[in-house]
């Protein structure tokens, strides 16, 4: 095995890969890259048994072959070499891999026990890489850290036709998006729970994508897949049940409010100086202006105020949030104004955002917040 290939071209798809190796594993091949050299490309393959990535590259390959190869230590090295053409030589049981005046010799490992990555499912349809990393990163916001509870680490999936509607709650919050896509059926209906985390990571590297195809699978292996400039990654569903949100979200509201979000994060984020990370900032929305409070209260020293323009078409209300969950939220909505939805200060709230003060919302996206009691 004998090869030529760019070093950023190289680089890249070793750390597309090798994203998807475990840092530990009672499968010590898993921590293994799989290269497979042939004709002009390179084939590269990672899996932890969950998830697996491969990546495909343009390579000048002078003799064809297979091998596998520590993932973490050739990711390493391919970043740190210069910006010129790789040579990459099996030599025994050694790989040598040459770049400029560097030279590395790193040993392989037994690649006729590396287990077979899971098949790509079916394509399912397609959609802009930017359009979809963007709405993943949107309501990944919501989704819960807390690994003992996996139906909240996860991003409700709902396919129905040409829409998709992406949703996702720790239980404090929950955000819900809806996107057009190019199904291959327009009859195609399906709901899937995928981990939010695998979702985030991988949208966000086809960004750039044109497009970017999706697949689904009903088959017993459970398996959700993404695919894209030469890359391909897939992910074992979540074997757990998603809440149904949609009875979640308020019908109606007695306040609605709007403010521009970058006034309101520049408030939020002033008042929360004298707040503890998990201490909840109380807003008062009157007609045409909202007072932002925190602290001064249960033992607190310090306290801060401000006031800034607002409009509410309804009653006046005081509401009381996490003011993190606050500024996750109004950072999500990607909007110049944000569009604050109430009923009561103990009800949840719905954030949405628009263009202008005045218009209406774009609620194909929407971020429901539990409030705090206030005491």
């Amino acid at each position: 095995m004998k090869f030529q290939v760019d070093r950023d071209a190289m680089a890249d798809a070793v750390n597309w890969a090798s994203r998807t190796l475990p840092n530990k594993s009672t499968q010590p091949l898993l921590t293994g890259l799989h290269l497979v050299a042939e004709k002009s490309s390179l084939v590269l393959s990672g899996s932890d048994a969950d998830v697996s990535g491969q990546a495909s590259v343009n390579a000048d390959v002078e003799q064809p072959g297979t091998v596998l190869v520590p993932g973490r230590l050739l990711a390493d090295i391919t970043k740190s070499l210069p910006s010129t053409k790789i040579e990459f030589a099996l030599s025994g049981n050694q790989v040598n891999i040459t770049c400029g005046r560097s030279s590395f010799t790193i040993p392989t490992m037994p690649v006729g026990e590396y287990p077979p990555l899971p098949n790509m499912p079916e394509f399912s349809g397609s959609i802009s890489g930017n359009e979809f990393a963007a709405a993943i990163s949107q309501v990944a916001t919501a989704a819960s850290r807390d690994e003992t509870l996996p139906a909240f680490t996860g991003i409700k999936i709902d396919v129905e036709g040409s829409v998709i509607t992406l949703a996702a709650t720790d239980r404090y919050r929950l955000a819900v998006r809806e996107i057009n896509w190019n199904p291959v059926s327009t009859s195609i209906a399906t709901h899937t729970l995928i981990p939010a985390r695998f979702l985030h990571e991988a949208t966000k590297s086809l960004a750039t994508s044109e497009a970017i195809s999706i697949a689904f699978t009903a088959n017993n292996e459970g398996l959700f897949g993404i695919e894209g400039s030469g890359r391909k990654t897939t992910s074992r569903v979540l074997a757990a049940d998603f809440p149904p949100y949609r009875t979640l979200l308020p019908s109606e509201s007695t306040s609605v409010a709007q403010v521009k979000t970058s006034d309101l994060i520049d408030s939020v984020k002033r008042v929360a100086l004298v707040l503890d990370r998990e201490a909840p900032i109380k807003i008062t929305f009157k007609q045409n202006e909202a007072v932002i409070f925190g602290g001064g209260g249960s033992g607190e020293l310090a306290a801060a105020q401000e006031t800034i323009e607002a409009t509410n078409n309804g009653e006046e209300i005081s509401i009381a949030f996490n003011h993190q969950f606050l500024l996750d939220g109004l950072h999500a909505i990607d909007a110049a104004v944000a569009v604050i939805a109430m009923t009561t200060s103990i009800r949840p709230a719905v954030i949405t955002g628009t263009n202008e003060i005045g218009a209406e919302s774009d609620d194909s996206f929407k971020y429901l917040l539990m409030p705090i009691r206030q005491q």
